[in-house]
């Protein structure tokens, strides 16, 4: 049986970062991720919308234009109780790190801007791990918009939030849509406590700032050599 977001009393650490696309955040997740291996710790990482227990049903509703607002929320959380139980949960009981790029925040922004109610989004998570740390990258929407639109040939129908009709126009969809999510995100800060990012900083200085967050939290966790030493010492006693 899956536990209450409130439940949970694990050893490990988990920290995500969360924002609208074109922040950055998969950037700095990455750089931490290679910090904290250098550093000597386990680390696991999940991404958002990546299991294989729902993946080929998403791409076939995705190309065949049939998801709803409800059913992609239903089928997110179905992939997101996936990974937590398979994912996230086990090295978390294991005293390790877990990085996840995106996490329930994406669907509270996500669902609610496709017109979901915000308390029964909030309630299909109500299984999920409270973070460690839940980094926001905040970054203007126009600066945004430019990074992904200069970097996509084209935009993909719900990327764009065509399925919500706020325009015919895929890139004006887009920016509306985006502005939309940036909007519920900003009002997520207070709400869950949110560890807002400047994103237009210079990476090396957003990362270095990441690192000074996470830090403290570090304290407990065991390192590799750790690990192998308490493990000899238990041999030696056998």
């Amino acid at each position: 049986m899956i536990q209450r977001y409130s439940e949970h009393q694990l050893p490990g650490r988990l920290f995500v970062v969360e924002g609208v696309d074109g922040s950055g955040k998969s950037t700095q997740i990455d750089l931490l991720r290679r910090w904290l291996v250098s550093e000597g710790y386990t680390v696991f990482f999940s991404e958002w919308n990546s299991s294989p227990l729902v993946k080929q049903t998403t791409s076939r509703g995705k190309k065949k234009h049939l998801l709803t607002p409800t059913t992609f929320s239903l089928i997110h959380a179905t992939d997101f109780a996936d990974r937590t139980e398979r994912q996230i949960i086990p090295p978390l009981k294991a005293g390790a790190i877990v990085l996840a790029d995106r996490y329930i925040y994406t669907a509270f922004a996500r669902d609610v801007a496709r017109g979901v109610p915000p308390d029964w989004v909030r309630n299909l998570y109500d299984f999920a791990v409270k973070p460690t740390v839940a980094f926001y990258f905040r970054v203007p929407l126009d600066v945004a918009i430019g990074r992904i639109l200069g970097g996509r040939a084209e935009l993909k129908y719900y990327e764009a939030g065509m399925d919500v009709g706020l325009s015919q126009d895929v890139n004006e969809s887009f920016k509306l849509f985006q502005g939309e999510i940036m909007q519920q995100y900003d009002g997520m800060v207070d709400e869950f406590g949110l560890t807002v990012m400047d994103a237009l900083l210079p990476i090396p200085e957003q990362q270095r700032r990441m690192r000074a967050i996470v830090k403290p939290f570090l304290e407990g966790i065991h390192k590799h050599e750790e690990v192998r030493r308490a493990a000899k010492g238990k041999e030696a006693r056998a």
